[in-house]
């Protein structure tokens, strides 16, 4: 087998990675993350890699604060390990996309339909942790181009003057795969899912909204001995196949937030919550 070739600035390469540790869907909960940290801090060891699973935003109560746990956790990890800035990754999640089609929502054929299934979608509580309204972005969305564009740059005005936020959002990769030594792939780390009748570079979408559930992969997929998700619609937890690991217990919608220890080949080491 060849090293995997891909788009860099969509996909993430971790290389020489004894662990890597996963952390599922954060959705908003800055405390719960904070928690999880402290117990990740005292598990993390030389030769471990981070990957967050998206969803960082959305649904919980404090949005901003969880992003600023995220950038100072990868600073503070990347400082006591002697890492790499590549070894910590951050993947876009399915409200990471929603909020950047929002900050681009003057461009939306039918911007109050596209707003209204956003919110429906939990993506209100980081407008509001930004400082805006839904009711004012639902007017917004309903008085025209002009109007839309000036209420979307405002909200930008309001992430940029958060430090390191927008450096962040930019930053974010679709999906990441860990490397063996030999350059070969083993694990793919997702969101939500895949489409397994599409080849990596054309899944698209199929990252945050898959076709089916993660667990119905009867197969591996491609080169990979597992997929790991971050994202479950039923919140079930820690759920395992021949194939696939998906981890979500529910964080910003009444459940915890979990990290996993990956081995490089695939294995689950063990799990934490917060």
């Amino acid at each position: 087998m060849s090293e995997l070739i891909v788009d860099r600035d969509k996909f993430a390469l971790l290389r020489g990675a004894q662990r890597v540790w996963a952390i599922a869907s954060i959705h908003g909960e800055a405390v719960r993350l904070r928690a999880l940290h402290e117990s990740l801090s005292r598990q993390f060891q030389p030769g471990d890699r981070l990957v967050y699973l998206g969803n960082i935003l959305g649904h919980g109560a404090d949005v901003a604060g969880a992003m600023d746990e995220v950038l100072s956790f990868r600073r503070a990890v990347i400082s006591a390990h002697g890492m790499f800035a590549a070894d910590v990754v951050v993947l876009r999640g399915a409200q990471e996309e929603m909020w950047q089609k929002l900050l681009q929502l003057q461009l939306a054929l039918n911007p109050g339909e596209v707003f209204d299934w956003m919110m429906e979608q939990g993506i209100g509580a980081t407008l509001e942790s930004y400082g805006g309204t839904v009711q004012d972005g639902r007017a917004a969305a309903r008085g025209g181009a002009a109007m839309c564009a000036r209420w979307t740059a405002g909200l930008r005005d309001r992430i940029h003057a958060r430090a390191g936020h927008t450096q962040l959002m930019s930053a974010l990769r679709r999906a990441a795969v860990n490397l063996s030594p030999a350059g070969q792939p083993t694990i793919l780390f997702v969101n939500a899912g895949i489409d397994p009748g599409r080849p990596l570079e054309a899944q698209k979408d199929s990252f945050w909204w898959p076709p089916r559930g993660l667990g119905a992969l009867d197969g591996p997929y491609g080169e990979f001995a597992r997929i790991v998700a971050g994202y479950d619609r039923d919140m079930r937890g820690v759920t395992e196949t021949p194939f696939t690991l998906s981890i979500d217990a529910g964080a910003g919608r009444g459940g915890k937030i979990l990290a996993a220890c990956i081995e490089s080949s695939g294995a689950l080491v063990e799990t934490l919550e917060a």
